[in-house]
Parts: structure tokens; C-alpha cells; sequence
């Protein structure tokens, strides 16, 4: 009886992986392509980290707006996502794949509700608050910029970090310099995607997370550019502590959104808001295979 029920249970648990990967397929073939550069035994954990956030984003970005939900019925939907996880982890167990995948990868990896519960929160707030529609636009002044970012962003980063450092032995000073380059890592992809993302951001889903104005100036653009650029060193500064089988991974991730970055600075802020900047594929391929190659240059010198 328990060899067979060990077996049901991997036999679901591979399911839910497949449908975690499934997920990234449809959603990003940028960070699918990073996660074929990790180590096996990295990969499908940070996929199963990726599928969450992307189903809980898509739960708060009008997929249940659009389905018909009211106000009232998304934000039950959210919370019944938020409960079912916790109740995932520490059971080890759901019905829901996504969330059973995640699950695995969050009890193997330690990541607990000091990561888990900040990201919810940034989910929380982009449903916002209202008693009827139409919703009044969301603004982000400095400090609520932060705490969003952290939440939905450099959490990410550091449940991947938790990922990538589980059986590793790490002295105190180094692992501290990794959640430092894994937070900021996450806040430059953040405020990268937000860039991009103006054109939707602002008028479809009501938000404006680089500010108060109603509409960003180029300077705005380019005080973010600057900001975006020192993560982005802080981030690569750290990569030699990492693992060798995560370096290149991180290493193409930074890169592709570096390349975003430059894109971004050559754009104007009215371009910005009328279209998503965007990096071809035989660029993302290229710079993969770059980083590569200097991952491997840098572990045989």
C-alpha cells in the first residue's frame, strides 16, 4: 500500500511540474529560456516558483475582471489562492497543480512566509481598494514604489536565491551579499517591466507605479534608467557566489535586461506608452550564448 501511494504521489507531483512549465511556455519565453541554462536540480524548482507568481499576476491583471468576476468575487478569488498556498506548504499537498508544484519547491527550498506573504501583499494592492467601479487609478509615491516592488519582485528573487544556495555552505558575509544582489535583481526587472509596460499599465489596468503624475516626462525616464543600471551592476556583482550551475542562468537574465534597458533609454516616454519595448529573439539568443561562454571562461581560468 505505500509503495503505491509513494508512486500516485510522484505520479501527480511530475503532473504538476508539466503543467508549471506549461505555464512559462505560454507566459515568457525569456525566462524559459534562462531556466534551460540552469543546473538540473535548480530548473524545475525556480519554474515552479515562476508558475505561481504568473497565475497570481494574472489573477489581479483582468483575467478574473474579464471573466466577470465583481470587485468583490477577485478579490475572494486571490484570497482563496493565498490560503490554499499556505495551506500547500505546509501540508506538502494540493489539488491545485500550480500551487502543489510550488509547494515542493517551497518546502525543499525553505521559502516560507517571510517570502510568501510580502508577495501576496503586493497582489493585494493591485486589486486595490473600492467599494464600486470604475476603480480610481492607482499612484505610487516613493515608499509605496518600495514596498511594492519588494513584494512583488525582490521576494522573487530571493525565494530563486533560496533555490540556488540549499545545500550550498555559505559564510554569513556571503550570504548576505547574494540576498543583496537577488533583491536588487528583482527591483531592476521590476522597474524594467514597468517601463515597458506603461502603455497597458496605464490604461488598461489603471496604474502608475513609477510616480504620482499622471503622465511620466523623460527625465522621469531617465532618473529611472540610472536607477535600474546600479541594481543591475549590484546584481552582477554578486554572481561569482553564486553556484556554478546558476551563474549562467542569472548571468543571461541580467544580460537580456540590460539590453532592455539600453532599448528604453533610446525611447522616448511617448513611444513608451504607445508600444512594449522588446529584444529579438535571435538577440536573446545570442546574448545566452554569451553568457555562457563567459561563465565558462570564468570557472576555467
Amino acid at each position: 500500500m505505500s509503495v503505491t501511494m509513494d508512486t500516485s504521489f510522484s505520479h501527480f507531483t511530475r503532473t504538476a511540474e508539466r503543467a508549471a512549465n506549461q505555464v512559462i511556455a505560454a507566459y515568457s519565453t525569456s525566462f524559459g529560456l534562462a531556466c534551460k541554462l540552469l543546473g538540473p536540480r535548480h530548473r524545475q524548482h525556480v519554474r515552479n516558483i515562476y508558475a505561481l507568481v504568473r497565475v497570481a499576476d494574472e489573477l489581479v491583471d483582468g483575467v478574473t475582471a474579464e471573466a466577470g468576476l465583481s470587485y468583490q468575487e477577485q478579490c475572494d478569488a486571490l484570497s482563496r489562492f493565498i490560503d490554499e498556498t499556505h495551506r500547500a506548504v505546509k501540508l506538502g499537498y494540493s489539488s491545485d497543480l500550480i500551487i502543489h508544484a510550488f509547494a515542493q519547491t517551497a518546502r525543499t527550498a525553505r521559502i516560507d512566509g517571510s517570502l510568501i506573504d510580502p508577495f501576496f501583499e503586493s497582489m493585494r494592492t493591485d486589486l486595490g481598494e473600492r467599494s464600486s467601479a470604475p476603480a480610481a487609478p492607482l499612484r505610487f509615491d516613493a515608499d509605496a514604489h518600495q514596498g511594492y516592488v519588494h513584494g512583488s519582485a525582490e521576494v522573487v528573487g530571493l525565494m530563486c536565491l533560496r533555490v540556488f544556495i540549499r545545500d550550498e555552505n555559505i559564510d554569513d558575509g556571503d550570504a548576505a551579499a547574494l540576498q543583496y544582489g537577488a533583491s536588487r535583481l528583482g527591483a531592476a526587472f521590476q522597474n524594467i517591466n514597468f517601463l515597458r509596460d506603461l502603455a497597458d499599465d496605464t490604461t488598461r489596468l489603471g496604474r502608475n507605479y513609477l510616480g504620482t503624475s499622471e503622465h511620466l516626462e523623460d527625465q522621469d525616464r531617465m532618473e529611472w534608467v540610472r536607477t535600474i543600471r546600479a541594481q543591475l551592476a549590484d546584481a552582477n556583482a554578486v554572481i561569482p557566489l553564486l553556484p556554478r550551475d546558476a551563474r549562467a542562468a542569472v548571468r543571461s537574465a541580467l544580460s537580456l535586461f540590460t539590453a532592455l534597458t539600453d532599448k528604453i533609454e533610446q525611447t522616448t516616454v511617448d513611444e513608451l506608452y504607445r508600444s512594449r519595448v522588446r529584444v529579438p529573439d535571435a538577440v536573446k539568443a545570442g546574448l545566452a550564448a554569451r553568457a555562457v561562454a563567459s561563465t565558462w571562461m570564468e570557472l576555467h581560468r
